[in-house]
């Protein structure tokens, strides 16, 4: 009677837990599509006059656009499900390190007017690939992994580097993704021991949002 009792508790703390790891993954990325980057510059335009100023802009910047913000929890989020050790730390390095370079060559060809066409769809369909991967627990090499979401980040990078300006504002960027990462880690950690139907609804629920965008691109 005891154990029976003891298993009821856990698997109700499990639900509870997992509940709550889902209310968190929901309210991260479903909140509407206001926030989704959309390439008109409204909600992106930092103008920052110093170096903090910029270093904050460049930090919020991953923040105020939800594709961005989504595509990076779910690298955290697919890293943490499938791989283990020093081995989910490779998608979340190979993504910052070439949202960075895909940064700079936006800066750069933003000052050359010149346009690499096809980022945004590229954007909105790394949201739902990241999204889908995740949910299925879809286990890849941590070298195989790295490319796959390097990848997309050149093209997040290409976005960011389009809009912000400078040295500062691109290390807050990096900085931010950090952390998104770090979240999208902390959450996989914790669903990892739960049934799969909990990381299954949190991968579905951002590959929703990466289909809701490209379906927006395609009516626009």
């Amino acid at each position: 009677m005891t154990s029976r009792f003891q298993r009821t508790a856990s698997l109700a703390d499990a639900a509870v837990t997992a509940a709550q790891a889902l209310a968190l993954t929901v309210a991260a990325v479903l909140p509407v599509f206001v926030f989704a980057h959309t390439g008109d510059g409204l909600l992106h335009e930092h103008g920052a006059p110093t170096a903090g100023a910029a270093f904050a802009a460049g930090f919020t910047h991953p923040f105020t656009g939800l594709d961005h913000l989504a595509a990076m929890l779910a690298v955290g989020l697919w890293s943490a499900l499938t791989q283990t050790g020093r081995r989910m730390l490779a998608a979340p390095f190979a993504f910052a390190g070439l949202l960075l370079i895909g940064a700079m060559a936006g800066l750069w060809l933003g000052t050359e007017g010149l346009v690499v066409p096809g980022v945004e769809p590229t954007v909105a369909a790394s949201v739902l690939t990241l999204g889908l991967v995740a949910a299925s627990r879809w286990r890849l090499g941590a070298t195989a992994s790295a490319a796959l979401v390097g990848v997309f980040a050149v093209f997040h990078g290409l976005a960011h580097g389009a809009e912000l300006e400078g040295g500062a504002a691109l290390a807050g960027m990096v900085v931010a993704t950090a952390l998104l990462h770090a979240a999208g880690l902390a959450l996989g950690l914790r669903l990892r021991a739960l049934a799969p139907v909990w990381s299954r609804t949190a991968g579905g629920a951002i590959a929703l949002l990466g289909l809701g965008l490209l379906t927006r691109m395609v009516i626009a």
